[in-house]
């Protein structure tokens, strides 16, 4: 079975099923798919840290010994409860097959029946057996973990501000939303670190400035405006803001990230003007600054699909490079910067 609607997936986290034996969250978002992972744990068995009717799984424990997941779906709980299972994978290919195959059973009630399996796993293509055998089998789940929305990524942080008692203004909440990066773990450490500066408890609501004041000082702010000045054919200021930011301690890694996801909201921009959106809906809706929104509409004008896919070929490249041993890290990043401001002015930027 699939669920893939917000309000049926939170709702089945909340109240799971009884029927359902085997769960799989899966998505490339690996913070937002343990974030959901642990909200239904929890409400499977009453401790999740319980050694006795619950066992932590990963891939490599599979792989080292594949009657593992099949031992721990067959025993029985010590204390008459119900037994949770966790397998958390990676993507390699004979483990997929194989938690397929114990999805199959397991939800067949094949194991033990009162037994919760719970898979977490990264992006999962539609060829992957995993996603096939939850998504078919009558007594598993599957959920497919995608980007939040800009409203999502709003009323989590309002939610997470109330709960300590602080807040922001309505524009300073567009301004700090439009910043956020869109992994559901570094979100929420992003909206923790504005917590700790408001103060916890405070009963304070701030607005642009003072937000402006947090954010300016964070290593992040460089890579993005690199990113920025660099699609905007801008070689000396992208240049400039890279170093500026390696300077107060930010990984040339995240710099190529940062162009990674510049490409990404040019992408979302042209998808949704071409889907009828104004260019103030697609810019909204795709994350931009509103400080940024004219340049970024005016950047989207030139970078058509066809360049953006160049880019991003370049970026992946780049990406690849760095995570090799003793690479030059902060020379990919500086040479992917001018490469990209080098294509921006051949596109008339």
């Amino acid at each position: 079975m699939i669920l893939s609607k917000r309000p049926e997936v939170d709702r089945f986290l909340s109240q799971p099923d009884p029927a359902v034996r085997a769960v799989l969250i899966h998505g490339k978002d690996r913070g937002g798919v343990g974030e959901r992972a642990l909200v239904l744990c929890r409400k499977l068995v009453p401790d999740i840290d319980d050694p006795f009717d619950v066992t932590v799984l990963t891939e490599a424990d599979i792989d080292a010994d594949p009657t593992r997941l099949e031992d721990a779906l067959t025993a029985q709980s010590m204390t008459g409860g119900r037994r949770l299972v966790r397998l958390r994978l990676d993507g390699k290919a004979s483990v997929d097959k194989a938690a397929a195959e114990a999805v199959k059973i397991h939800a067949d009630g094949g194991y033990n029946p009162t037994a919760a399996l719970v898979i977490e796993a990264g992006a999962l293509g539609r060829d992957s057996g995993l996603r096939k055998a939850a998504e078919g089998a009558k007594g598993a789940v599957s959920i497919a973990v995608y980007d939040d929305e800009i409203g999502d990524v709003a009323r989590m942080t309002r939610e997470a501000l109330a709960a300590d008692r602080v807040g922001l203004a309505s524009d300073a909440l567009e301004i700090f939303v439009a910043r956020l990066p869109r992994e559901r773990g570094l979100m929420r450490q992003e909206i923790e670190r504005l917590i700790l500066y408001i103060g916890p408890g405070s009963e304070r609501t701030i607005g642009p400035e003072e937000l402006e004041a947090h954010l300016g000082v964070e290593p992040d702010a460089s890579l993005f405006d690199a990113a920025l000045q660099a699609f905007g054919a801008r070689a000396a200021p992208a240049q400039a803001s890279l170093r500026r930011a390696l300077a107060e301690g930010e990984h040339p890694a995240q710099a190529v990230r940062a162009v990674t996801g510049h490409l990404g909201k040019l992408r979302r921009i042209n998808a949704l003007t071409a889907n009828g959106a104004t260019a103030k809906e697609a810019a909204k809706a795709a994350g931009v600054f509103w400080k940024q929104e004219a340049e970024m509409l005016r950047q989207a004008r030139a970078w058509r699909p066809e360049s953006v896919a160049e880019a991003g070929a370049s970026a992946l490249e780049a990406e690849r490079a760095c995570k090799s041993t003793g690479s030059p890290d902060a020379l990919i990043a500086e040479r992917l910067l001018l490469e990209v401001a080098g294509r921006a002015r051949r596109l008339g930027l």
